[in-house]
């Protein structure tokens, strides 16, 4: 009977974790624009929710360089989806120097992906048009969702995972 008891018991935290919801936010540095990619690697679809990405807590002081003559340094790129727009409800408006940007999803499915290109440099002075991981390390990421928000902060690595509603 135990070895029933323990296979069910199994099945029953599989079938728990599976109808888990969640987002991925990577960042990766390139040159000459910064991606930011989020993929919701849970089960269920991800809708009618905000994401707020804020670098002010990053090690590297972390801000968007989106124009020419503004706050960043040297290029500068402005904020392009080049994955997934349609799953937003609208294109954020991100305004240079700014260190937070707010993403509306409308529905983004089960391992789908939304990810966008911007520039991102720190104003800290040591490399400021290259961020690395441990840069953005502790930027955090808020998620809302039915008037409950959970923030979650980025690691040295470049990634962060958020928990979002069950199915």
């Amino acid at each position: 009977m135990l070895p029933t008891s323990i296979f069910a018991a199994t099945i029953g935290l599989f079938v728990a974790t599976s109808l888990q919801a969640g987002v991925q936010i990577r960042f990766i540095e390139g040159a000459p624009k910064d991606r930011f990619v989020l993929t919701n690697v849970g089960t269920c679809e991800v809708e009618a929710s905000t994401l707020k990405i804020d670098l002010s807590q990053s090690t590297g002081r972390l801000i968007f360089d989106v124009a020419e003559k503004g706050a960043g340094v040297e290029v500068f790129q402005p904020l392009e989806f080049v994955e997934g727009v349609d799953a937003l409800r609208q294109i954020p408006v991100v305004v240079d120097g700014q260190n937070t940007i707010e993403i509306e999803i409308a529905s983004l499915a089960a391992g789908d992906k939304l990810a966008f290109t911007i520039d991102v440099d720190d104003t800290i002075g040591q490399r400021e048009i290259t961020v690395t991981g441990s840069e953005i390390e502790g930027a955090t990421v808020s998620y809302t969702d039915e008037g409950e928000t959970s923030t979650t902060t980025f690691s040295s690595e470049a990634f962060v995972n958020v928990t979002t509603k069950g199915c």
